[in-house]
């Protein structure tokens, strides 16, 4: 089955190099290693030095992640990718993730979700790619079957794009990403709700893991708040409720936003400061509007 990996790229050049580097130790390797370069040369400019196919979007924050996805896969598409596995540019991918995921496809329509460990930050030296499975520890709120098994639930609402993998028959019936989120947060979910809806099962692969690469947050991300609120009320429309309340109750409780249940609105509140927030920016994006 001819598999494509396929990254979004902006800022974020070191650990891309990572994810390179693990991609080339895998059991199975990729056909493709797919970089959308979000307005970075210099993503394109490595993209074109290793065994990867970089391709140039033009963007600015917020970021249209959706928009870009819908064209990596286009683009795997085209070169005659049968396996997408889309993995975030945090993610080094474990040597077996390519070979889990290959093995957990089939003909019915799945969305392949595997563990994620959050890994502490590097050392001055680097991480050491061969000990990464020291640190295994994936993300407690999610399933993580033993290696060779797969666990499958109906809570779209755990599906993350950090690492997921669908054949390209799966990605053209749900129609790829709903290209109205831009910036941080909610796209994902809406992607597993639209899988959701054409009858896709959630399926959590057991050794498909991926360990993604320390970098300063902030809990909640205030920083990401304006992105955060325009895609909730733009999930709450399509889809009649709201996603990512941990968030959004993490923003009340600190007095950012607060919710108006006459309205059925969450909006920001006088004390929350435009300094501590991201304003929306333009910037192009290209890709056809996955929303149906």
């Amino acid at each position: 089955m001819r598999t494509a990996v396929i990254t979004l790229a902006a800022n974020r050049i070191a650990h891309l190099r990572n994810q390179i580097r693990g991609l080339s130790h895998s059991t199975q390797r990729p056909g493709d290693h797919i970089v959308v370069a979000m307005g970075d040369p210099a993503v394109l400019a490595l993209a074109h030095r290793v065994p990867a196919h970089g391709i140039w979007m033009d963007a600015e924050n917020p970021f249209p992640l959706a928009a870009a996805r819908n064209l990596g896969a286009r683009t795997a598409i085209d070169r005659g990718a049968e396996l997408l596995v889309f993995l975030d540019v945090d993610c080094i991918p474990d040597p077996h993730l390519i070979a889990r995921y290959r093995a957990a496809a089939s003909a019915e329509p799945l969305l392949l979700c595997g563990p994620v460990t959050y890994l502490p930050p590097a050392p001055a030296s680097g991480y050491d790619l061969t000990r990464l499975p020291d640190h295994r520890a994936p993300h407690p709120a999610r399933p993580d079957p033993p290696a060779h098994t797969h666990t499958d639930s109906t809570d779209f609402d755990l599906f993350w794009s950090l690492s997921f993998a669908v054949t390209t028959d799966t990605w053209r019936r749900i129609g790829g990403f709903c290209t109205r989120y831009r910036g941080y947060g909610g796209e994902d979910t809406d992607f597993a709700h639209k899988a959701a809806a054409v009858g896709a099962r959630l399926r959590w692969v057991g050794g498909a893991d991926a360990y993604h690469q320390h970098h300063p947050v902030s809990d909640p991300p205030i920083e990401h708040l304006a992105d955060i609120l325009t895609n909730a009320r733009i999930f709450h429309r399509r889809w009649g409720r709201w996603p990512m309340r941990g968030w959004l109750d993490s923003f009340a409780a600190a007095g950012h936003i607060a919710y108006n249940p006459a309205t059925d609105t969450w909006d920001r509140t006088s004390s929350s400061s435009p300094d501590e927030l991201c304003s929306p920016i333009g910037g192009g994006a290209n890709g056809r509007n996955g929303c149906v």
